[in-house]
């Protein structure tokens, strides 16, 4: 699986940080602070599969998805990475630290547990699924369409990054079927062999106001990562575009 991916400070020293993007995202949604960081760290942000411009697969496992990672970071010759994950690639980069703490130098997750979550996002999936491209003419058309089911206009900006058009119309760039398909395994965590841990360094950067990651996770998160050190900031689960200046000095500190 060769990811499409972009790269910023590439010539700085040190381990590079991985910034990864959730559910329907791309990296796209990491650029502002890429460029925020590559004055002081090489930054590699990828698409993960099945979503902005990386293949598609009907594969969604977090251990695919986790060698995908390693993947990329073995074709750049790199050694050690620091992953920084939101929600989705929050737990892939979680993963990758227990399955492969060799190449995790410091692990970073951002308003993410390692445990399974409710199933609202099925019905978001199924929102965009059941849009009728072929009677889109213009974005705003299907703007209009998904207000009826998704009321909130920023979900709807988020999610419509995903609607491109190409010489055949409109299309999805993320694959949302196998998205769909797959959705227990993203709302999900694979089961972690009895004793394994991160020894690491483990920062978790969580929103106030977000339900992502609640006082009765945090035991599993310390089981799992026992050096974690967390921060909360005033904010929803969109950690770092809510509160950019913020999140960027909780991780400078922690790096």
């Amino acid at each position: 699986m060769k990811l499409h991916y972009r790269e910023f400070g590439a010539t700085r020293p040190g381990p590079p940080l991985l910034l990864l993007h959730g559910l329907l995202g791309s990296l796209i949604n990491w650029q502002r602070i890429a460029r925020r960081l590559e004055g002081e760290y090489r930054v590699i942000v990828p698409d993960l599969r099945n979503h902005g411009r990386s293949p598609h697969h009907p594969d969604v496992s977090y251990p695919s998805m986790a060698e995908d990672l390693v993947e990329l970071v073995d074709g750049l010759g790199l050694e050690e990475v620091v992953p920084v994950g939101h929600s989705m690639g929050g737990k892939i980069a979680m993963w990758l630290a227990l399955t492969r703490p060799e190449r995790v130098a410091r692990l970073v997750a951002v308003d993410i547990a390692p445990v399974r979550y409710g199933n609202h996002l099925a019905s978001v999936l199924d929102a965009l699924l059941a849009l009728p491209l072929e009677r889109i003419e213009r974005r705003a058309d299907a703007d209009r369409l998904l207000a009826r089911r998704i009321p909130e206009r920023a979900v709807r900006d988020y999610l419509l990054q995903n609607l491109v058009r190409g010489e055949a119309g409109w299309r999805w760039r993320a694959d949302l079927r196998a998205l769909r398909d797959g959705l227990e395994l993203i709302r999900g965590f694979p089961e972690v062999p009895e004793g394994r841990r991160y020894p690491g360094p483990t920062f978790g950067i969580r929103g106030r106001r977000s339900d992502y990651v609640t006082p009765e996770q945090l035991p599993r998160l310390k089981a799992l990562f026992p050096l974690l050190r967390m921060v909360t900031l005033d904010t929803g689960h969109w950690v770092y575009a809510e509160r950019p200046e913020e999140f960027l000095a909780a991780l400078r500190a922690f790096l």
